[in-house]
């Protein structure tokens, strides 16, 4: 599912309401490209990565207004963006990420945004791939997100780890928010995921020392591209796995 798509339904969802003061609680380029387009008063991008987030600031430098900024923090900090308001909060993906950034914070991650709510909470999401999948083309998306983050902890690194709808639904509830709305999207995974997925995974073994498994790893994300390719071509348009958007508001 692009992005643009998830985000359109955002702004269907924000219909009239202006948009006044905005956080992007888990920002990146993609968000932040959008949210250059949308008629807020000022707004705030939040990352866990300091070097990512001078990578924002360096590509968004001639676009930000006074009042805009990004910030590095970790939502685990209480002083972050602590007595701050905003209008509408946008919690792209941030779920799944935080646990490459703040390990078991997920049932805290609600509760931590809720003082920050003014308005309008946006949550974007991904349902969990299963274990295990029958059609030929799921198995190979499953296969993907295997071998990806294999790469990626045996490496030393944190992989991100998804939750499905339900239990987003639940703990937002918890967190003291009511929903609004809740709509999912298919997701038609093509080439680009493919190629990008495994590219990840490539970056990880220049970090093994184990030379020995990462050419044979190597060896093995040739092979699976080479067969997601070919699958791409067969099962192209074929739905794996939804985006969810939940719309909340403080209750």
């Amino acid at each position: 599912m692009a992005v643009d798509v998830l985000f359109a339904h955002i702004e269907k969802l924000q219909a009239k309401r202006p948009w006044g003061s905005l956080l992007d609680a888990g920002t990146g380029k993609h968000s932040l490209a959008w949210i250059q387009g949308l008629a807020t008063t000022t707004w705030t991008g939040v990352t866990g990565d300091e070097l990512v987030a001078g990578k924002l600031r360096r590509k968004f430098a001639n676009s930000m207004r006074s009042g805009d900024t990004i910030v590095s923090g970790n939502w685990t900090d209480p002083a972050l963006l602590h007595g701050q308001v905003f209008d509408v909060v946008v919690a792209d993906y941030l779920l799944g990420a935080v646990e490459a950034f703040a390990r078991y914070f997920q049932d805290r991650l609600f509760v931590r945004l809720r003082p920050h709510v003014g308005g309008q909470l946006y949550v974007v999401g991904l349902q969990p791939y299963p274990l295990e999948a029958n059609h030929p083309w799921g198995k190979t998306i499953v296969d993907i997100a295997r071998l990806r983050d294999a790469c990626i902890l045996l490496a030393g690194h944190s992989t991100y780890r998804e939750y499905p709808l339900e239990w987003s639904l639940r703990h937002l509830a918890a967190a003291g928010f009511r929903v609004e709305d809740v709509e999912c999207f298919p997701i038609h995974f093509g080439p680009s995921f493919v190629k990008n997925q495994l590219r990840v995974a490539e970056r990880k073994l220049l970090l093994l020392t184990d030379r020995a498994l990462a050419e044979s790893l190597q060896r093995s994300l040739e092979e699976l591209r080479e067969r997601a390719l070919d699958a791409c071509n067969t099962y192209q348009g074929t739905p794996f796995s939804e985006d969810y958007v939940i719309h909340a508001t403080p209750a």
